[in-house]
């Protein structure tokens, strides 16, 4: 089977600074992979280059099956990425948000109900435009819309954050029924002990390369990765 994410001596620029500074990475379908590291490391860069956002420089990079160097547009119609700050538009209401992430991928529009429901945003929130909305309630409808995308790869940077308790749970359930139906999740997370139990691997990242090793996290045995 292909893997999710393959990158070989991938390197990223911002600028003129390498974001990514040759990085080798394999992410086999299914797998939850956190990456840890300090700010600065390069781990949102990473995420944003998965989801072709950033343009790789030189090396090899491959989300899903696709070259990243050559054909970044259809990556993006498959993965979904929830970054620091929401993509969602202002003017618009938490529902009709939610439809036209579902359409933008080809999705039934009824997924973006299912969404709603799952993040308890299916009362009167469903009508109020996202301007309106206070910072949890974003993050809920973010989450909600990263759900309605139905993406192959979900890229989560601090995906925790702004979401109380109740929210967490639900996003953390949200990963592993995900990957559960094949589906791979790459995070990055501040909140350790947290991704730590939700992950299956951890990437430590610095200087804009990363290290994996084997971990054994949350009672599973370790992943052995060459």
């Amino acid at each position: 089977m292909t893997a999710a994410v393959r990158f070989r001596s991938a390197v990223s620029l911002l600028g003129r600074f390498p974001a990514l500074a040759g990085v080798d990475l394999d992410v086999a379908r299914g797998e939850i992979v956190l990456l840890q590291g300090p700010n600065g490391a390069g781990k949102t860069t990473l995420l944003r280059t998965c989801a072709g956002l950033v343009a790789i420089a030189s090396g090899e990079a491959e989300v899903l099956g696709h070259d990243l160097r050559r054909d970044r547009r259809t990556v993006r119609r498959r993965v979904a990425l929830l970054g620091h700050t929401g993509s969602l538009y202002e003017d618009l209401t938490v529902a009709d948000n939610l439809r036209f992430a579902a359409r933008a991928v080809g999705a039934d529009v009824r997924v973006a109900e299912e969404a709603m429901a799952r993040l308890a945003l299916d009362g009167r929130l469903r009508h109020v435009p996202v301007a309106k909305l206070s910072a949890g309630q974003r993050r809920r409808a973010s989450v909600a819309a990263l759900l309605a995308r139905r993406a192959e790869l979900w890229l989560l940077d601090e995906p925790h954050a702004g979401l109380d308790a109740d929210g967490r749970d639900v996003l953390d359930a949200l990963v592993r029924e995900a990957t559960a139906g094949g589906a791979t999740v790459l995070l990055a997370s501040h909140e350790v002990e947290r991704a730590r139990a939700l992950a299956h691997r951890v990437v430590d990242m610095a200087g804009g390369q990363v290290q994996v090793r084997p971990a054994a996290v949350a009672g599973r045995e370790p992943l052995h990765v060459s």
